[in-house]
């Protein structure tokens, strides 16, 4: 995932004034990221009409990628550019035109479903467990052996020893401890379902986690 904004990085902490109102600038952004017919873009704007996000779009259904237009407007001009419009209409802010109190939460309700799903999608979860962990840190890797545990039916010292077998990384660990495979064999079905640890146990003739 990559987030563009208008006025660039540096926007997210001092105000670019002037910066939303260009569309040239935001195709060109999209135009630099190298955008293409595998890509999504989502544009935001809360009041459905902001130059920038406009020419991004455009720009990005010129290149072929699916566009989502995010506002709290309906109709509304984005809405009129985008292959899908979400437009959650939450109504007058308390505090007339601070579109960062209701609209901003809508805004980021939405945004947090979209990823979440996507992360879903390419098999980042097991049931509700976030498993695609990077074991960089104690937390993370004490996290490991517990959803391990929880999820082979293995004591804490198994759990450890196939993490270690794995480098640590969980989702083999799990195809390891459940489809009865080592650890390449684990990476190699894993690489053939698409990192879906479900499918590549499946794959196996694995058990079911618990």
């Amino acid at each position: 995932m990559v987030g563009l904004i208008a006025g660039g990085p540096s926007a997210l902490t001092r105000a670019v004034e002037g910066a939303e109102d260009d569309p040239d600038r935001g195709a060109a952004d999209i135009a630099a990221m190298g955008v293409g017919d595998h890509d999504l873009v989502v544009g935001i704007a809360t009041s459905g009409r902001t130059p920038y996000v406009l020419g991004a779009v455009r720009e990005a259904r010129l290149r072929g990628a699916t566009t989502i237009g995010l506002s709290c407007n309906r109709p509304s001009l984005l809405g009129e550019e985008v292959d899908l419009e979400v437009a959650p209409l939450v109504g007058a802010e308390v505090i007339s035109g601070s579109t960062r109190l209701k609209a901003g939460t809508a805004t980021k309700m939405i945004l947090n479903m979209i990823s979440t799903g996507a992360m879903v999608r390419i098999g980042k979860t097991l049931g509700n467990r976030m498993v695609d962990l990077e074991p960089t840190n104690e937390k993370l890797r004490i996290r490991s052996r517990r959803i391990l545990r929880e999820l082979a039916g293995v004591d804490d010292n198994r759990a450890g020893q196939i993490l270690e077998g794995c480098d640590g990384r969980l989702k083999r660990a799990l195809v390891v401890a459940l489809a009865g495979v080592d650890p390449d064999a684990a990476r190699a079905l894993l690489e053939t379902q698409g990192g879906q640890v479900r499918a590549a146990i499946k794959a196996a003739g694995g058990r079911e986690p618990h």
